[in-house]
């Protein structure tokens, strides 16, 4: 995700759930907490976040059991941005999940999966310090990917004041942070504007370098490429719960 000039909260809060997400910087743990109960969408972005603020917005998050999750923390920039659940946000990954655990009933699998949540992950094992991460729903089989310090395979992101662009940032994060432990990355991005919902599976695939290219054993063979899109549109002809008042551009895999 791309870094926005800070604004003063009081104009964060006028952006309308279709704009940019708000962008503000940090002053204390209690005014960050009183915004964040009043920002209109589903994504806030927070700079001038040092490593020790992090750690005491951590712990006050866990106090005050708030439900958001840190979407990504650079370290370097400073940059915190947090996951507000909003009904919208939470449908959109939720759904896809619940949708893959039915799958595994039929071939008697769901034993051998371990969904992971919002587990934080960070970009080097063992340092609070550094870049972190929590996705939407994750998930990876069982024993392969059992406990805490393991990657999830499967990650699915939501967004709805996240641009399109902004969620391939985030998955093309879960590739290499994760030292391509991380095989599928699935996108939701909601767009009110087309009454859309636009869903993208990203896997990464071995790119054969060019002659000459100086190369790493992965970052240079390794790149995302899109395997599926769907774009689910209401049609605003019907009653909405009736399947024939959606379309659905792209092939469904069953």
């Amino acid at each position: 995700m791309s870094k926005s000039a800070s604004t003063p909260a009081s104009s964060a809060l006028m952006a309308s759930q279709d704009t940019k997400p708000p962008t503000i910087q940090f002053t204390t743990v209690e005014a960050l907490f009183e915004l964040i109960n009043r920002v209109p969408g589903d994504i806030l972005i927070v700079t001038e976040v040092s490593y020790q603020d992090f750690a005491i917005i951590e712990r006050e998050r866990e106090i005050r059991r708030r439900g958001i999750r840190f979407r990504r923390y650079y370290a370097d920039s400073r940059l915190l941005i947090i996951t507000i659940p909003t009904g919208i946000h939470e449908t959109l990954h939720e759904e896809l999940n619940q949708q893959y655990a039915y799958k595994l009933v039929p071939m008697n699998l769901q034993g051998y999966w371990k969904t992971k949540g919002a587990t934080t992950f960070r970009a080097r094992e063992g340092h609070p310090g550094g870049d972190g991460g929590e996705g939407d729903s994750t998930g990876g089989p069982i024993p392969d990917r059992l406990g805490h310090e393991k990657w999830p395979t499967l990650v699915i992101e939501a967004g709805h004041s996240e641009s399109l662009p902004e969620l391939r940032a985030d998955m093309r994060w879960w590739f290499s942070t994760s030292n391509h432990d991380v095989k599928i990355v699935i996108l939701a991005k909601f767009d009110g504007g087309q009454s859309s919902i636009i869903l993208e599976k990203w896997e990464e695939e071995e790119r054969v370098p060019r002659q000459g290219a100086a190369t790493t054993r992965w970052s240079a063979v390794m790149e995302p490429v899109l395997q599926q899109a769907i774009t689910i549109t209401y049609n605003n002809t019907g009653d909405p719960r009736n399947t024939a008042s959606y379309t659905v551009n792209g092939e469904i895999q069953v």
